[in-house]
């Protein structure tokens, strides 16, 4: 709380200093509805709120501090927006140049992009699952050639007073709970590869993952995906894609493959889209999720879309769902 305090009076001193201080962020609010299933206690509504900042104080020209916030639900669907948390899901030290860059601290190492560049709204949906988010250690990212960038990470789950919440408090992360990753010590890595050619960008990555308290593994993945926009060609249709197999998936015995296939075509300002997921677990089974949807920005930024989809889940539910939202952009 010290070093969160620290930051912030930083933030609040730099305002003055132009260039220095930088901020973004957003706000989104929306409504997920289950409206048809053949489970009928699946059926309802469950409105969400979600609030995320990010903001860097540059101390010199190759040194910054840098933070962000979520305050999110910390419960599952309720039905109504409550149970709200905050938490810092990233606080460390930046440093480099153009062409390498690192950074220490509270961190978010690279591993896939389907989690936040799929295109539609449900496409990322299941992809969240193999996010690498809250994590305590280093990563450096190499520039190499005028479009590539290779980035490595060595990290563990954070287990320090700043896996808390407040509000709602979701407790305070240890290793004892397990789960790979979270071991408390830098015996966790990933490494990526992406790169630009053209109208196309390609990402190849690979983790492990120390097997925690009660685990019956250590976890490897790995994760590959491509982008292709059409522009150039006079067509407006992005299309994204994306695949991770994990082997001794979350430190259990099962393994695990992910995929992500997402469309998007462009009318100016309005963007249709399509996509299918899906996810397949040892012992437990696959997801599939298919969504068509729809998103405008408009001139000031803010972005309504929502999506129609078919969910058939590990459980045997077939469930038709609805999604909208809208997205209020933050920055200074």
């Amino acid at each position: 709380m010290l070093v969160g305090a620290s930051c912030v009076a930083l933030a609040q001193g730099a305002q003055a200093e132009e260039g220095r201080f930088s901020w973004e962020g957003e706000v989104e609010v929306g409504i997920d509805s289950v409206f048809d299933s053949n489970v009928p206690g699946n059926e309802g509504k469950d409105p969400f709120l979600k609030v995320e900042v990010a903001a860097a104080f540059a101390l010199s020209e190759y040194f910054s501090v840098f933070g962000g916030l979520t305050l999110e639900e910390m419960t599952g669907p309720s039905g109504s927006i409550e149970d709200l948390g905050l938490y810092v899901h990233e606080l460390g030290f930046q440093f480099g140049n153009d062409r390498v860059t690192a950074r220490v601290g509270k961190i978010t190492p690279s591993f896939g992009t389907a989690w936040d560049a799929a295109p539609g709204y449900f496409a990322s949906s299941l992809a969240e699952d193999y996010e690498l988010t809250e994590q305590v250690g280093a990563t450096v990212d190499f520039a190499v050639g005028e479009t590539g960038t290779l980035s490595v990470g060595l990290f563990y789950a954070d287990d320090t007073s700043l896996s808390r919440s407040w509000g709602f408090n979701r407790g305070k992360n240890r290793t004892v709970l397990g789960g790979a990753g979270n071991t408390g010590r830098l015996d966790n890595g990933a490494i990526q590869w992406m790169q630009e050619l053209g109208s196309t960008t390609y990402h190849v990555g690979l983790r492990h993952l120390s097997k925690g308290t009660g685990d019956v593994k250590d976890e490897t993945g790995v994760v590959a995906g491509v982008a292709h926009s059409f522009a150039e060609a006079g067509m407006p249709l992005e299309l994204y894609a994306e695949v991770a197999s994990f082997e001794g998936f979350g430190g259990s015995a099962d393994d695990a493959v992910y995929a992500t296939l997402g469309s998007a075509y462009l009318l100016g300002d309005t963007a249709l889209s399509a996509a299918i997921s899906h996810r397949d677990i040892d012992n437990f089974g696959s997801t599939s999720i298919f969504s068509l949807g729809v998103d405008h920005e408009f001139e000031n930024g803010i972005t309504i879309g929502g999506a129609i989809g078919r969910v058939d889940d590990v459980l045997g539910a077939e469930e038709s769902i609805f999604g909208v939202s809208m997205v209020i952009p933050l920055g200074g």
